[in-house]
């Protein structure tokens, strides 16, 4: 599945309200080398305290960080965590719309050691039904500044009134996502879709003994509550989205898991967002598991920048080998400025043969992601004579796109002017790497002096003895 790199561009569009409970999380670190002489536990030397947005806040920020406007409502205590909390949130252009109570701020301290959690401590208070009403209250006056509704519910108390707010919203023609907690579905009917894991799910009545099970208890769930849809998040088996009548599952992205706090967070906060830009809920979905796949990778509740998307979903299917090359550019410049090495190398490619694999292999050894100029049908005519080339610019395009050390192919030498050489290709990719094969020297490689003017690097690789695409042909024409 394609996923368009603008919606990125669409996200400043976007105005999200997030409603539900609000916590400030408080990160001790430090190293730990002995236990305490006290008691057999660790002792940890703090040498560095942090604070961040947590709960339905993280959420917003989550939102926030990839680019779209969101104000947060809920509650928070009349107390120095709830003024840290709303600097954070100031920080990051989140509007605000905090209801003070005498309970204190939801606050959740965290000890690490060597990026491992030793303890959690949780500061928390049941809030009062009359502040579940004042939520609602607020609710009605803040939503007609914005398109869609995210509700984040950690059972805190902030959503008492949620059923109330749903119909408000639903009244008001507002998409409604909803991240729940309690095992009682029936307190979110009328939510558009809603994203449990699978804990959740099980706590709800959801079977997860086979796919089948999965599909059938999760439709069961949707019809008796009166939910639209589910995106099932389901850790390392990826998500399922979920409908009365279509599915479709997401593979998880591999990569190593540094911490799964805020996962879920980030999930519905980039649903909300892409659905917001355009996307079908679908392609949301798809955008939404890759956000999913980059969080986990990092410390605490973290959050996705679009470039990181843009870079992490241009990595799936090689999909832009064949898409146009103004979106394969913009996909390059977000690589670059995730600060990626973009190697550039150019050629026919005609017949791609065993030389052509080792010397891409050893081209792309030299960045973190390959761009191959692949020239265009006429070009190769012109270059080779006629019969060539003997594969279309398409198939070509699409050999070399499987191979895992490409990224990008792109055409060049569909203009005559051109004199067939890649040398505006290579000023629009502007790479830091541009590598040729065979016997040339650096001052007659095409472009070279552009991407060193750019304080970028020029090399010469050695093409493999006897393989040639046109030593193929002729031995294909001399077995005839």
């Amino acid at each position: 599945m394609n996923i368009d790199v603008s919606a990125c561009d669409r996200l400043a569009g976007v105005r999200i309200l997030v409603v539900g409970d609000v916590m400030l999380d408080r990160y001790f670190s430090g190293d730990t080398s002995r236990i305490s002489p006290e008691a057999p536990v660790p002792v940890v030397k703090v040498t560095r305290v942090q604070d961040k947005a947590g709960g339905a806040a993280n959420v917003a920020r989550n939102i926030a960080h990839l680019g779209a406007q969101v104000g947060l409502l809920g509650l928070v205590g009349q107390d120095d965590h709830a003024k840290t909390l709303q600097g954070l949130l100031a920080q990051d252009h989140i509007q605000t719309h905090l209801i003070a109570q005498q309970q204190p701020t939801i606050t959740k301290t965290r000890v690490l050691s060597r990026h491992q959690q030793v303890v959690r401590l949780d500061y928390e208070e049941a809030f009062t039904p009359q502040a579940g009403q004042q939520v609602a209250d607020h609710f009605a006056q803040a939503l007609e500044h914005y398109q869609m509704v995210v509700f984040s519910d950690y059972n805190k108390g902030t959503l008492q009134q949620l059923q109330a707010m749903l119909n408000v919203a639903r009244k008001a023609g507002k998409p409604i996502l909803l991240d729940p907690k309690s095992p009682d579905f029936s307190l979110y009917r009328g939510a558009d879709i809603v994203t449990p894991n699978m804990s959740e799910f099980r706590a709800a009545g959801g079977r997860a003994g086979s796919e089948a099970d999965i599909l059938a208890s999760a439709r069961s769930l949707l019809a008796q509550h009166g939910i639209g849809a589910m995106l099932l998040t389901r850790s390392e088996q990826g998500m399922t989205w979920i409908t009365p009548t279509q599915h479709q599952h997401f593979a998880a992205q591999v990569r190593e898991v540094t911490d799964v706090t805020g996962a879920g967070d980030t999930v519905i906060a980039t649903l909300a967002s892409f659905m917001g830009a355009g996307l079908e809920p679908v392609a949301a979905s798809l955008v939404a598991n890759t956000a999913a796949g980059i969080v986990v990778g990092k410390l605490g509740a973290a959050s996705v920048a679009p470039h990181e998307l843009a870079v992490a979903l241009s990595r799936q299917g090689h999909a832009s080998a064949v898409e146009s090359a103004p979106h394969a550019i913009e996909q390059i410049r977000l690589a670059q400025q995730a600060g990626e090495r973009i190697v550039f190398t150019n050629g026919c490619f005609d017949i791609l043969h065993a030389g052509h694999v080792r010397y891409l292999a050893q081209a792309r050894a030299m960045g973190d992601r390959l761009v191959v100029g692949l020239n265009a049908d006429a070009s190769v005519q012109r270059l080779k004579g006629a019969g060539r080339p003997v594969n279309t610019w398409a198939d070509r395009a699409t050999v070399l796109a499987a191979l895992q050390s490409v990224d990008w192919v792109l055409p060049f030498g569909n203009d005559p002017a051109e004199q067939d050489t890649p040398l505006k290709l290579i000023e629009q990719v502007n790479p830091q790497v541009l590598v040729k094969g065979g016997d040339y020297t650096i001052d007659t490689i095409v472009g070279a002096a552009h991407v060193l003017a750019q304080g970028g690097q020029v090399q010469v690789l050695d093409f493999v003895e006897g393989r040639s695409t046109s030593g193929i042909i002729s031995k294909i024409q001399g077995q005839r």
